[in-house]
């Protein structure tokens, strides 16, 4: 049988190929063991501690390994970093257990010769023989931040030059903390009062966030029943300040391009009162069936779902309305999909940046004189963000930027409200991930 250790290995080795998530995965391998509670939380906090902390394990790894670690198989490596990480993270853990577990890992997988090896290596590594401060403190900022924090150098470089290092040190250390769920109350058929007069939901552990209708909680289990009745979806608040910025009114037409998993495109609904049309539009049908299936359960019935490539989309009527939420780096959300610091790289934000190009400059087409465009991101990269709507605004001289007003609370329009964008990065606002969101609108044409 399989121990919690063992799947643990497994989903890090599967994330080593293909571009599958590691929540996705972890999901999948769990399905078919019969481990208990507690063994499938272990499981889940070893993957996820061991891709937060990779680059820190390995720089510990390094001090005690007498061989090149880069060249050690990936295996190898993901064992040893499960053991390092159960040593110097998981006081519940005895280290021998620690050691033994992860020895027996190596002679199943790599034999009787590499198994001495890991035993070797992890019996060195305590929290009394690892000094990290003291073997940081003589290096650059950047590289101390990186390592300590453990993140791609590359991003942290970048984050200290736009927002400097008291910023990025408070993103960096968001993104290494276990996120709170976001929740957001379904207005259509239910409030916060109501759903806070069942004691169960009042005694819960849970705060408010600012955002009316939205509350933050450690707590998923407690308020699970009242997702599925309809009564609260799973939403970051910080995804529901783009929906508050195009603020659509009820009765109008709106388009949601890119909407999987259709989070966004049900609060507008919920925002519209569920009167007028949204058209949800995605490239994969699969994912729009989950949409579709989410309306249903919060009573929402002004939702059609369309299987089509955003930047070629044509809809039956031109909209008053556009919610673009483009496909990013999602450089805002690395404490939510701790594998994606590893993946990202300068060369994809450029690919991406080419991609949003094409997103927003039909969606520039396709909306009516006078309309409200809003684009959105869950990035903090300049260039997917501000650098994006100026480009965009260079070559749409029909779109003006619309100021943000009192749309969204005044904490979040600080300094940003005129220019009609909102920019929240990780950490900032307790709870909040990372993200931005533009309002413009296309200004009437004079008649000829």
């Amino acid at each position: 049988m399989i121990t919690a250790r063992e799947l643990a290995l497994n989903v890090l080795q599967a994330l080593e190929t293909g571009n599958q998530r590691s929540d996705q995965i972890l999901h999948r391998m769990l399905q078919h063991t019969t481990l208990n509670r507690i063994d499938r939380a272990l499981s889940t906090g070893l993957v996820n501690g061991v891709l937060r902390y990779r680059l820190q394990l390995d720089f510990i790894i390094g001090r005690f390994y007498h061989h090149n670690l880069a060249k050690a198989a990936p295996v190898m490596k993901n064992i040893l970093r499960l053991g390092v990480y159960q040593i110097l993270f998981l006081d519940k853990v005895p280290d021998w257990a620690a050691v033994n577990e992860c020895v027996k890992l190596a002679r199943k997988y790599k034999g009787e010769r590499m198994s001495k090896l890991v035993n070797g290596v992890l019996r060195k590594i305590t929290p009394e023989s690892v000094t990290l401060e003291e073997w940081l403190k003589d290096i650059k900022t950047e590289e101390r931040l990186a390592i300590l924090y453990s993140h791609p150098q590359w991003l942290v470089d970048r984050w200290i030059t736009a927002f400097g290092i008291e910023k990025t040190e408070a993103i960096l250390s968001y993104n290494n903390q276990f996120p709170l769920f976001g929740f957001r109350i379904n207005t259509l058929l239910s409030s916060a009062e109501q759903l806070f007069s069942d004691p169960v939901l009042r005694a819960a552990p849970h705060e408010e966030c600012g955002i009316d209708n939205f509350f933050l909680s450690k707590d998923f289990n407690s308020f699970e029943p009242a997702v599925h009745n309809g009564w609260l979806t799973v939403q970051n608040p910080t995804q529901g300040l783009a929906c508050l910025l195009l603020n659509p009114a009820p009765g109008s037409r709106v388009i949601d391009l890119c909407t999987a998993p259709g989070g966004k495109a049900t609060f507008l609904a919920e925002l519209m009162n569920n009167s007028g049309n949204i058209s949800a539009v995605d490239l994969y049908e699969q994912k729009l069936l989950k949409t579709e299936s989410h309306a249903e359960a919060l009573g929402i019935s002004i939702i059609r779902t369309q299987a089509a490539d955003a930047r070629t989309f044509k809809p039956e009527h031109n909209p008053d309305a556009i919610l673009l939420d483009a496909p990013c780096t999602g450089s805002g959300v690395l404490g939510r999909r701790a594998e994606l610091r590893w993946k990202l790289s300068p060369e994809i934000v450029q690919e991406l940046q080419l991609l949003q190009v094409e997103l927003l400059d039909h969606a520039a087409e396709l909306l009516v004189d006078g309309g409200i465009l809003v684009y959105a991101t869950c990035s903090i990269e300049a260039e997917e963000n501000m650098m994006q709507v100026r480009s965009f605004l260079q070559r749409h001289p029909e779109f003006i930027v619309d100021p943000v007003g009192d749309r969204v609370p005044e904490q979040f329009r600080i300094n940003s409200g005129d220019a009609g964008y909102l920019l929240t990065l990780p950490g900032e606002h307790a709870g909040f991930d990372g993200g931005f969101c533009q309002r413009m609108r296309k200004v009437q044409r004079t008649a000829e």
